[in-house]
This record gives structure tokens, C-alpha cells and sequence, in this order.
């Protein structure tokens, strides 16, 4: 139900946001696709009911087989064109794509049922109907074919409901939608009135609808508020009708920018399909229906590993965290655009998780609904969307929020003596009077710099409150809208709460409020310290160029310097050492993300660094990048102490979360583009040797949209080789890769090391970093657990595990230590976890074992990284 934009903008804004179409069936004549040969395109129209025709257009992929296939929809107010190039991309990547356009829209009949189950939701089904009878499209059984559904807005909204109707769904990628639309249009029972109205006239005007839609919507903008009858309606036609049906792999992207469907439409599809039983993971984008970067080409790249791993059985696919979230860094030299990087979790923390407690100052405060609820207050401007939107401005430190003298009420915490970071919905209890018994609030949290610095409503969102029967009083508990937004020390949080605002429809009549608060401000921290950003910035390579090379420059090369202790000539020729390294969670004094590290790593090695999720692992390498400051401790590299900007980071190439590239430039000129970004000369680039290490051949003269995420996975590998940098940093760079392409990068990397320069990877593939990697680091919560050569972490046939009935208590393993031919012995959870030494026998062992009372139960070589790692972990 996105906002139809006039002309280009429109078309951008709907193409940016991921694939959204959804299929048509019908009488269909070959058209020549204008792109590229490999993609093949028909067009026609579908009957699905009397007098329904849907204007379909099917996109194939070249070369023979069955493919999976994709229904794309688009959103409200658009049309099949607006997702053609998904559509395209989609089939270049081997699924048959089907688009339409819905009911009401572009050159499709019939009137706008707002995914009516028995419309819209049952036409959905007959374009499976139809793809299952395609030649070369991958079936599940007679009528049955593999398909997965994907679209914005409306067509995201379709997507859900298909899944809930249809069984024959497999997978679901819907992007800034609704979970209920009649929560989204009356939440708490207060009517939308600003974005109802853009959305009917987006429609084409009433007329545009089913009657019963008209009636509704003339009858509650008349009467300024929802009747049951309004909520039924819509919510019949919502997604939540069917959550307890929907069990299929759903990515919900959700924009953070949105005050038409706010981040908690998401959270509640999202706890409602985890619950019956099916993998979601939840991305929050900055942008949103107010505007902001809807983050086109990151989020098309985790729908597309989606669909990879559950329509293509592609188990290599790496889908991405359970829960992302985009954060904005500030803005870009000179153009102003908002800069922008991500932190991801690997479980979604909902939106109250790990509160922390603001008191809030303030006395009892009396304040008017006015005549006619105007002049009303302003939060968002609905509609003014566009490359930044307003919303997006509140992320830049810029307010446009308004509030009037005597209608409105506040309460200020204090100052705030560290950064606070706000992941989810902020809950507070007040207490509220009315003097006609009724009252309807608008409550919002300011962030309000210190000295009288302005205040900034964060995404401009704004929640409505209906409370009644308050005449004598009445105690409310207000959940605030979901955000990610950092407040920096010496700011202060303020609640303030309004009789009116502009989106939305306030009661005629005047009435008096009178307010006070109950309990603190609960604000959610799920995602702890604020500078924690997932990887190089992703905006390096989605802003312009010159943006991009002014950032590329600071990170990478270094120009500009900062003050660091000198360096150590007895280190010189080392490309690592850590010592002490120390880095605690933001407003914490005793919760370590690393905690008092320390290893060395030389010239030659291939070193991984290991450890379970939430080891600190991200956290080291981006204190070792420069990116984020260590509380304690020292890491140097050739001697030089790493800060950011230090110099001697120009002699180190990372790979951290995958680069985006310009797609219709080819590899070639991406990385040349990448190295001209740096500002160093042409010929210190090494072009030619880096991609020859890095295996991309004659692809590198092709448009990077033609990729696989394979090949793109490599570019981004040679980009980080470029300059041959002495320390070469990956991290997961088998991350979608087939075992071929794995076998390879483990040869990339060794072939890389063989030349006296040094990597360090951080993997989740622990085979492959047996394979490839000479040392190990083992960290488990921030600490390090063991760190060596990979022969004597694992033993290497030398290491016995043996089983006993229970725990083997500390001084009879130190008995067993001392035993001859025994090399050392660690209690592990299973047992003893014992290495012997050279010419010692396993039987002798045994012998000895019994001889001391241990109750062996069992003796098995422990030879794999896999169990030495789940020994160290203690799993």
C-alpha cells in the first residue's frame, strides 16, 4: 500500500524496495525481452473469475531443466511494470518469474478488494494454477509447483495471505507491509485520516473500490471514527486472519521510516509464524513509506538467498542473521546523503527486550483538546516522501516535529550520563483524566539535546491512545513506537503527550486532559552498544561515487591520522599482535563483548579464528579494522598501534560483510572504480594479481547484476586483495558459496598465505577451516580459550577422548597427567580430553586408567576440529 509517487520517482522508489510481483495466466504472446538474451519474456492477460482479466507478464530463464518459480507483487497504486526489473534479475538467477498487475490496477479489470480472500487472494491461486502446468518450471507433486512469493507494500501484504490460503507456497520474502490492516488504519481505535486518505486517492478515488470498501471508508472519514463493522472488514482481509496458517521460510523486511505500517505490523507476523513452527527472520531498513533508503539492492540479495536456499535447496545459501537492523552514520562529504551500516543478531529480540528504566520528572499537567481539534500538533508529514523523506531527517539530527502551548503535556528524564541505544518500543504508564469521560493521546519520545539544542522525534512516529471512561481517572500503560535510535550522553529522553495531531482524526469536541506519570520509561536495548556496526559501511557502495571514495579513503587508507603510540621495532616484521584486549558492552561495567584477549599471529599463516555465536569474534576484527575503539588493551599491526585512521591500516585488506558493487558496471570496473576510491596510484592496485588468486576469469568483463552471489562473493575477496595487503581479514568468505567454489576459496586463501602475506578468517564451516588454516583462536564469551597450531588443537591422532561415568575430578586428572606417556589431560564434559606422546599406545593407557580407579567408559580418537571445538566450548 506504498505511496504512488509521480512518474520516475514512483517507478524507483517501487523497483528499489525487492521483488514484488505476483503471475497471470491466460493467452500469451512472445515478446523480445529488451535485456539480455538469457531472460525471455511473454506477456498476456488471465482470466481468474468472470469479468476478472490480470495483465501478466512471464519472465524464463535461459537453458533447459525445471526451475523454481517466483510470483512478484507490486505495491498499492502501481502496477506489473514496477517490478520488472526483479522480475529480470530473478530469472537470470534460474526461476521463472510471474508478474501481474492486481485487480483495479494498471491493465487489469475489476475493482480493488484490498486482498479480498475470495478477489485478489484467489486470483493469487490461480496463477499457481497456471505455472504448474508450465513446461520447465520444478514441481512438488501433480499441480503443485515450487514457488515462492515476494512484494512491497500491498504485494507484500498479498504474500502473507497466499501463504495462509494456499499450501502450495513455499517461501515468503514481504517487505514493508501489514500484518492487520485495520490496526494499521484505526490503531487503538483513532483513524489514520492523512494516509486513509492518500491511500483511497492512490486507488483512483473511491469509485476505484468495492462498494462495500467505499461505503466503509466515506462513513468513518464522516464520522471521524472506526466502527466495528470498518475493523471487521478490514481485518478479514488481513494477514493475521490466516497467521495460524502460515508455516512456510518468511523473510519480513520492515521499513523504520514508515508511519503508514510501523515496525510492530512486522513484529507481530513475526511472533505469530515463528510460533507455528517455520524460520523467519526479520529485517528492519531505513527506509520506509515516509521516504529513506529503501536499501534495494541489499535486501533483492537476501530475498534471492532465500529463495535459493528453500525453492533451490541450496544449503550452502547464507540467509542472512535472524535479526538486522540498518542504522544511519551520519551523512556523506558534501552530498548530504545519509550514510548508512547494519548489526544483526542471530535471534529476534522482539521489541521490549533488556529494558532499561528512565525515571521521568515532571508534575501533574493539565492541557485542552481544542474546538475541532485545531490547530493540531505535527509528528510525520504522510506523502512527502522521496530519496530522504522527512522521517529521515529526525536520523540526522533534524526535527520538523510541533507541538502547541496548552495542549499538550511533558515529562523529561535526566541526562543521560552514557550513550543509550533504543532497539523496539519504549513502554510507560501514566494516568490520565478527562473531563468527558473519553480522551484520545497522542504519545511520543523526544530526543532532546543538552544546553536547549533542539529536540528530534525519532522516524517523526507518533502512537495514538484511546482511553475511556477516565472521568474519575484512569491508569494507561503506552507502548511507544518501535525504534533504533541512539541517544547520545548528555541528552535527555522527554514523553510528551498531545491532544491532537495532523495524521490523524482527534474528537470535535473540546475537552480538558489532565495527566501524570506512573512508572518509569522502559526502553528496550536488545542490541547493546550503539557503535556496534555490522562490517564496512554498506553505504561505501550505495551512495555516489564521490561519497563512496571519500569514505573508502578514511577507512582503508588512512589519510586522515590520529594521535598513537609509537611503534614497536621488535614487532616490525609481525602483521598482528593482541594484548589485553578489552571492549565492554555500552552502558555496562561488567558485560565484556572481549574480554583481556591476547594471541600473535606471523607471516604465512592462515589463522581462524573461531568461537560460538557471541564469542566476541566480529567485535575483535572490527577493533582491529579501526572501526570501533577497544576500552582496554592493544592491538598492533607491524608494530604500529591500530586506531581509527591509524596509517598502517593501508596493510590490511578486510572482507567483513560482503561489498555492494555498481550492478550495471562489470567487475573490472567496479574494483577499479573501488582502488581509484582510495586515492593511492593505479599501480599500486596489483590488478591483474589479485584477480588471477582470486579466480574470476573472463566474468569480470560482464555487468555485475549478471553475478551469481558466488561470483559476487568472490569479487568482493579480490576487492579486499587489491594492494596485495600484507594482513588479509574474511570473514565467512564462503558465505554462499557450492562446494566447488568453497574448494576454491580455500586455495585462494592458501595460495595468498604461500607468498609470506597473512590471513585471518572467521568461519562458521569448521571442516573447511581444518582444510585450510594452519593456526586457530578459540574465543567463547569474549575470552580466548586456546590458541596454536590446527594440529595440536585437534591432536592429530595423538588425542584420545575418553568417556567416563561422570566427572573426572581436578586432582585425579593431574594424577592422570603425570602418568608416563601422557603428554597432558583436560577434564572435558564427557570425559578426559588426553594427548599422549609420541610412541605412547592407547592400551597402555587403558591400563593405566583402570589402575587408577577412573570409570572409563569408552576410548575413541578425537581427531576432528569439530571436537576439539565443542570440547573447548564445553557443548
Amino acid at each position: 500500500m506504498d505511496l504512488r509517487l509521480p512518474g520516475t520517482r514512483r517507478r524507483r522508489a517501487a523497483a528499489a524496495i525487492v521483488a514484488l510481483v505476483a503471475a497471470g495466466i491466460g493467452t500469451w504472446t512472445a515478446v523480445a525481452a529488451d535485456d539480455p538474451p538469457e531472460v525471455h519474456r511473454t506477456e498476456g492477460f488471465l482470466t481468474t473469475a468472470p469479468g476478472i482479466r490480470l495483465d501478466t507478464s512471464y519472465f524464463t530463464p535461459a537453458g533447459d531443466g525445471d526451475h523454481p518459480a517466483v510470483l512478484l507483487g507490486h505495491g498499492f497504486g502501481g502496477s506489473k511494470d514496477d517490478v520488472r526489473e526483479q522480475a529480470e534479475d530473478l530469472a537470470r538467477d534460474g526461476y521463472a518469474v510471474l508478474t501481474w498487475s492486481a485487480r483495479g490496477f494498471g491493465r487489469s479489470t475489476g475493482k480493488i478488494g484490498l486482498n479480498d480472500p475470495d478477489g485478489e487472494v484467489a486470483d493469487v491461486s490461480r496463477l499457481v494454477d497456471w505455472l504448474a502446468k508450465r513446461p520447465g518450471v520444478a514441481l512438488d507433486g501433480p499441480g503443485d509447483p515450487r514457488v515462492g512469493m515476494a512484494g512491497a507494500s500491498y504485494g507484500g501484504a498479498i504474500a502473507l495471505l497466499a501463504a495462509g490460503h494456499d499450501p502450495r507456497v513455499d517461501a515468503i520474502a514481504p517487505a514493508i507491509t501489514y500484518w492487520n490492516l485495520a490496526d494499521a488504519l484505526f490503531p487503538d481505535g483513532v483513524f489514520k485520516k492523512l494516509w486513509a486518505g492518500i491511500f483511497v486517492n492512490s486507488g483512483g478515488g473511491c469509485d476505484k473500490f468495492e462498494p462495500a470498501l467505499c461505503r466503509m471508508y466515506e462513513r468513518v472519514a464522516e464520522s471521524g471514527e472506526p466502527d466495528p463493522a470498518a475493523v471487521d472488514l478490514l481485518e478479514e482481509r488481513s494477514p493475521q486472519a490466516v497467521g495460524d496458517r502460515i508455516e512456510v521460510p518468511t523473510l519480513l523486511t520492515q521499513g523504520q521510516t514508515d508511519s503508514l505500517f510501523p515496525l510492530g505490523q512486522a513484529d507481530a507476523a513475526a511472533r505469530a509464524i515463528r510460533a507455528n513452527g517455520a524460520p523467519v527472520d526479520v529485517d528492519w531498513i531505513a527506509g520506509g513509506h515516509d521516504g529513506g533508503d529503501l536499501e534495494g539492492d541489499r535486501v533483492q540479495a537476501r530475498v534471492r538467498a532465500l529463495f535459493d536456499r528453500y525453492l533451490k535447496d541450496d544449503r550452502g545459501a547464507d540467509t542472512g542473521p535472524a535479526f538486522r537492523v540498518t542504522r544511519t552514520l551520519g551523512t556523506g562529504t558534501g552530498d548530504g546523503e545519509p550514510r548508512l551500516g547494519g548489526i544483526g543478531a542471530d535471534t529476534y529480540p522482539g521489541l521490549t527486550a533488556e529494558p532499561h528504566a528512565l525515571e521521568l520528572a515532571g508534575r501533574e499537567q493539565e492541557f485542552a483538546n481544542p474546538p475541532g481539534a485545531s490547530p493540531p500538533s505535527v509528528s510525520a508529514l504522510p506523502g512527502l516522501t522521496g530519496t530522504g523523506g522527512l522521517a529521515q531527517l529526525s536520523s540526522l539530527g533534524i526535527g520538523v516535529s510541533l507541538d502547541f502551548p496548552g495542549q499538550h503535556a511533558a515529562f523529561t528524564s535526566a541526562r543521560l550520563r552514557e550513550d543509550l541505544q533504543i532497539t523496539g518500543s519504549p513502554t510507560v504508564t501514566v494516568h490520565v483524566r478527562s473531563t468527558t469521560g473519553d480522551a484520545v493521546l497522542f504519545a511520543k519520545v523526544y530526543d532532546v539535546a543538552p544546553d536547549g539544542g533542539g529536540q528530534v522525534l525519532p522516524a517523526q512516529l507518533v502512537t495514538p491512545v484511546r482511553v475511556e471512561g477516565a472521568r474519575k481517572g484512569k491508569d494507561v500503560t503506552i507502548t511507544l513506537p518501535a525504534v533504533d535510535h541512539t541517544v547520545q550522553a548528555g541528552h535527555r529522553l522527554r514523553l510528551v503527550l498531545s491532544a491532537t495531531d495532523l495524521g490523524y482524526a482527534s474528537p470535535a469536541a473540546p475537552a480538558t486532559y489532565t495527566v501524570s506519570v506512573r512508572s518509569s520509561l522502559e526502553v528496550p536495548a536488545a542490541l547493546g552498544a550503539p557503535d556496534q556496526v555490522a562490517g564496512l559501511p554498506a553505504w561505501v557502495w550505495w551512495a555516489p561515487p564521490a561519497g563512496a571514495a571519500v569514505a573508502a579513503a578514511l577507512l582503508l587508507t588512512a589519510r586522515r591520522r590520529t594521535a598513537a603510540p609509537p611503534p614497536d621495532p621488535a614487532l616490525a616484521d609481525v602483521p598482528l599482535t593482541i594484548t589485553g584486549l578489552t571492549k565492554r558492552y555500552a552502558g555496562s561495567s561488567d558485560r565484556y563483548a572481549v574480554r583481556d584477549l591476547s594471541f600473535r599471529v606471523e607471516r604465512g599463516q592462515v589463522l581462524g579464528l573461531l568461537g560460538p555465536n557471541g564469542a566476541g569474534k566480529t567485535t575483535t576484527l572490527r577493533m582491529l579494522m579501526g572501526l570501533i575503539t577497544p576500552d582496554a588493551g592493544e592491538i598492533r599491526v607491524f608494530g604500529h598501534a591500530v586506531a581509527p585512521g591509524a596509517s598502517v591500516l593501508s596493510r590490511v585488506g578486510a572482507f567483513v560483510e560482503g561489498a555492494g558493487f555498481l550492478p550495471h558496471l562489470s567487475g573490472r570496473e567496479n574494483l577499479e572504480l573501488y582502488w581509484r576510491a582510495t586515492g593511492r596510484p593505479p599501480e599500486d592496485a596489483h590488478l591483474d594479481e589479485a584477480l588471477e588468486i582470486a579466480g574470476l576469469g573472463d566474468a569480470l568483463a560482464r555487468a555485475v547484476r549478471t553475478y551469481s552471489q558466488g561470483m559476487r562473493q568472490r569479487l568482493a575477496i579480490a576487492q579486499a586483495m587489491l594492494g596485495l595487503p600484507d594482513l588479509l581479514i574474511l570473514d565467512e568468505p564462503t558465505n554462499g558459496l557450492d562446494p566447488p567454489q568453497i574448494r576454491e576459496m580455500r586455495e585462494v586463501m592458501i595460495r595468498y598465505a604461500a607468498a609470506g602475506r597473512t590471513v585471518i578468517v572467521s568461519s562458521h564451516l569448521l571442516a573447511e577451516v581444518e582444510q585450510s588454516c594452519t593456526h586457530l583462536v578459540v574465543m567463547d564469551h569474549g575470552r580466548l580459550l586456546q590458541a596454536g597450531p590446527v594440529r595440536e588443537i585437534t591432536g592429530a591422532g595423538d588425542t584420545l577422548l575418553v568417556g567416563t561415568a561422570g566427572p573426572v575430578p581436578a586432582p585425579l586428572a593431574e594424577k592422570v597427567a603425570a602418568l608416563p606417556g601422557v603428554a597432558s589431560a583436560v577434564p572435558a564434559d564427557a570425559g578426559l580430553l588426553v594427548r599422549l606422546e609420541p610412541g605412547a599406545t592407547a592400551r597402555r593407557l587403558v591400563a593405566d586408567l583402570v589402575r587408577l580407579d577412573v570409570p572409563v567408559e569408552s576410548v575413541g580418537p578425537h581427531r576432528r576440529l569439530e571436537d576439539a571445538f565443542l570440547t573447548l566450548i564445553g557443548d
